[in-house]
């Protein structure tokens, strides 16, 4: 596939990005009595409630965008996936199941594209690749229909895309680029797009190299897009500093994105799942994390436990209340809680703020029955990186990726309060 090709693939998606969920969005008048769960529902309650309004809303195989392989559905079918292990109910298998089998032809072979590039060990290399990290990140989801059907097309999927990782780009620090058609740019995002797919083709092989690499990815982030004085992680770096929203010293961009932040949190903990307790880089991740959950207690707000759009910039004009990067630390403090990576009364008391503050300030039950997940933010590149670019982004509801947040949230909720 030639450049011109693969970018106007890279545009396209970045329209469905922008616009995927849009058609779905909830015109219904909130202003009258908002609807809940009765008192006393669960976190698992919640998440039944809105897998149930995602499966009546599109059959699996028509989930936006369609007949893609794409984070979109990844994520939002790794919390359904998380309710199926809690409640052993078949639709939710079924219904994932139904998506994979509709991206994925009868040896495996994935909805992508065929992507030849050159390497320092090989005059070229051509592997099934696709050509942004987002577009890897459903390979998680192919590992439990494996177990559970023994169906080889699931392996050869996973082995297709996994192997890809051995031959994706680096920066001069090896680094992973977010996508083949932005050189040396790191984004935060590629933490969870990446990462737990790395390590679980690791722990299936033997082999530790992805996994290293993907432990490598968040060392990096850490050393070069923490800021010292907030504790908090830029959007982006590109250490060649040619993008225009590029620091000309630093490299990094300008603001703290909150969704990003939140994949990164997530991305440490599910990583951390399949790394032997004694590997040495352990302690390096589990301070990676208290450190980013310690730090995001400073930027909670305290009207609705929930946290900005642009996470240190609260109250500030034009910046907004986002829920799917709430969701994403709510999930973060409360599996760190369930694991012992942090302890004590401070990150309780944040975790059920927040959890009251989502299901309060951020959901409601429809005249349908459908539960309704709003305040979320489209799916956002860092283009000019300005703090208009992030609070002008377009807030929507049941986007698929804020759903997906709000289910892994309440899984892992369900999880430590009955630990």
């Amino acid at each position: 596939m030639d450049l011109n090709k693969i970018v106007a693939l890279i545009l396209t998606v970045c329209m469905v990005i922008s616009f995927a969920g849009c058609d779905k969005q909830v015109e219904e008048d909130v202003s009258a009595a908002v609807v809940h769960l009765p008192e006393g529902s669960t976190p698992l309650d919640y998440a039944k409630l809105a897998c149930d309004t995602y499966m009546r809303t599109y059959e699996a195989a028509k989930l936006p965008p369609e007949n893609a392989f794409f984070y979109h559905q990844g994520v939002l079918l790794s919390g359904m996936e998380r309710v199926y292990e809690l409640t052993g109910e078949q639709k939710y298998f079924d219904y994932i199941k139904g998506y994979i089998d509709s991206v994925i032809g009868p040896n495996g072979e994935l909805v992508g594209v065929d992507h030849e590039y050159k390497l320092d060990t090989a005059d070229s290399v051509s592997v099934k690749s696709l050509t942004m990290l987002d577009t890897k990140q459903p390979t998680v989801l192919l590992y439990n229909l494996y177990e559970e059907t023994d169906d080889e097309k699931y392996l050869n999927a996973i082995n297709t895309v996994s192997e890809s990782m051995y031959y994706w780009p680096i920066n001069k620090y090896g680094g992973y680029w977010h996508m083949m058609t932005e050189p040396h740019q790191m984004w935060l995002d590629s933490a969870y797009m990446a990462g737990p797919l790395s390590v679980m083709y690791s722990d299936m092989t033997g082999d530790p190299t992805l996994r290293d690499r993907a432990i490598k990815q968040v060392l990096l982030m850490d050393e070069h897009m923490r800021d010292d004085k907030t504790g908090l992680y830029y959007h982006g770096w590109d250490p060649s500093k040619a993008m225009e929203w590029a620091d000309k010293d630093t490299g990094l961009s300008e603001h703290f994105w909150g969704r990003a932040m939140g994949w990164y949190a997530v991305a440490i903990l599910d990583i951390l799942d399949y790394i032997p307790e004694d590997h040495p880089d352990v302690p390096k991740l589990i301070r990676i994390e208290r450190n980013l959950l310690d730090s995001l207690l400073d930027f909670q707000d305290d009207a609705t436990g929930m946290w900005y759009q642009v996470v240190d910039k609260p109250g500030e004009e034009g910046n907004w209340i986002e829920s799917s990067c709430t969701n994403l630390y709510l999930y973060s403090y409360a599996k760190a809680l369930r694991t012992g990576i942090i302890s004590g009364e401070k990150y309780e008391t944040a975790l059920e703020r927040g959890y009251e503050g989502v299901i309060e300030n951020s959901t409601y039950i429809d005249s349908d029955g459908n539960l309704v997940i709003d305040k979320v933010c489209i799916g956002t590149c860092i283009e000019s990186g300005t703090y208009e670019h992030y609070i002008n982004r377009s807030q929507i509801s049941n986007d698929l990726h804020g759903g997906g947040a709000f289910i892994l949230m309440c899984s892992e909720m369900e999880k430590y309060l009955n630990k």
